[in-house]
């Protein structure tokens, strides 16, 4: 396995990582999670009669994984993004899980699929979506994109616009999605990723539908400077969970987890534990904070043991996924120096 073929596994273990970290005190405060777990260390079960998540095993991933593969499954079978097979597969899944009955996909995912199964087109039932689904399944396109900004936010742009065609949620899941890029072609610190993070975001905003939000931008400059300013990382991010918000929303998801993800100097299981601690919507974040800084350290900086439960317990082949989409990026266009 070459660099980047472990970058990808990296980012992809990352996913993984966070969501099956995250996903046992998904939608808790911290008190709870400090009175239910004390502290999340190691992979858990869902606690019986979880608002979402009841009856997953340790190290059992959620939609947060399951999406983020489809989309790769996706890239993978077609050599491109394609937002018409994107929104057949996640119908599919959606319906295979029961998704259209439960709490299991998030709101503006659910109500674009419902609007699809119903006869609307890919192209217009995304045009309300709002919520992180967007990013929290972008790794694959950010792994496409190769970490050049305008390639990256034409292809965010055609994965969201099943669900998520509105210039907030194209605009986080870009600056999540160079971030990825960035790291599989080789950077290794957040810090210098940050100005094409920025430039994509930007970019975003002038994609899809016009729609409300606070600016991502100004709250990831909000967020960084509350870490740089806080006297410990417990108070930075019990103010990152007060100040910038843990929820649902792209202008909270987006600033908390890059945040995060310099916090821990890219570190990615101390990302994806500080997500888990951190409150909220903690397996997306999870999710988010551990595919960047997987994908800036590679796939070596995860323990065995992580990795053997996360690929036994979900039966996933991550080695797979991580050569076939390596074979997508060289026989591409665009740039980045493959090898």
């Amino acid at each position: 396995m070459n660099e980047i073929q472990k970058r990808i596994k990296g980012c992809l273990i990352g996913v993984a990582a966070g969501d099956a970290m995250g996903m046992p005190s998904s939608m808790m405060s911290p008190e709870t999670i400090r009175k239910v777990f004390g502290k999340i260390r190691t992979f858990l079960p869902a606690p019986e009669g979880h608002v979402i998540h009841s009856g997953l095993k340790a190290a059992e991933i959620t939609d947060d994984t399951q999406q983020t593969l489809l989309i790769a499954d996706s890239i993978i079978a077609n050599g491109k993004v394609d937002p018409e097979d994107i929104g057949k597969r996640l119908i599919t899944w959606a319906e295979k899980i029961g998704a259209f009955d439960s709490m299991l996909i998030g709101p503006s995912s659910l109500r674009a699929l419902y609007a699809i199964r119903n006869g609307k087109s890919v192209y217009e039932a995304g045009s309300a979506g709002d919520t992180n689904g967007a990013v929290m399944r972008i790794a694959a396109v950010g792994i496409y994109g190769k970490g050049d900004v305008k390639r990256t936010v034409d292809a965010v742009e055609k994965a969201c616009l099943p669900t998520h065609n509105t210039n907030i949620a194209i605009a986080g899941a870009s600056g999540i999605a160079v971030a990825i890029g960035k790291g599989i072609m080789g950077e290794s610190d957040l810090s210098n990723i940050l100005p094409a993070v920025y430039e994509a975001i930007d970019m975003g905003m002038t994609r899809g539908g016009d729609w409300y939000s606070a600016s991502i931008s100004k709250r990831l400059k909000l967020a960084l400077g509350i870490i740089n300013t806080a006297e410990s990382a417990d108070e930075a991010r019990q103010d990152l969970y007060e100040i910038i918000g843990a929820g649902v929303q792209i202008s909270e998801t987006v600033p908390t987890c890059l945040a995060l993800a310099s916090l821990v100097n890219g570190n990615p299981v101390e990302a994806v534990l500080a997500a888990a601690n951190l409150g909220g919507d903690c397996d997306t974040i999870g999710a988010i904070t551990g595919a960047v800084c997987g994908s800036l350290k590679g796939v070596d900086s995860f323990p065995d043991a992580w990795i053997e439960q996360l690929s036994e317990v979900n039966d996933i082949d991550f080695d797979d996924y991580a050569e076939k989409l390596w074979t997508i990026i060289q026989e591409s266009s665009g740039k980045g120096e493959l090898s």
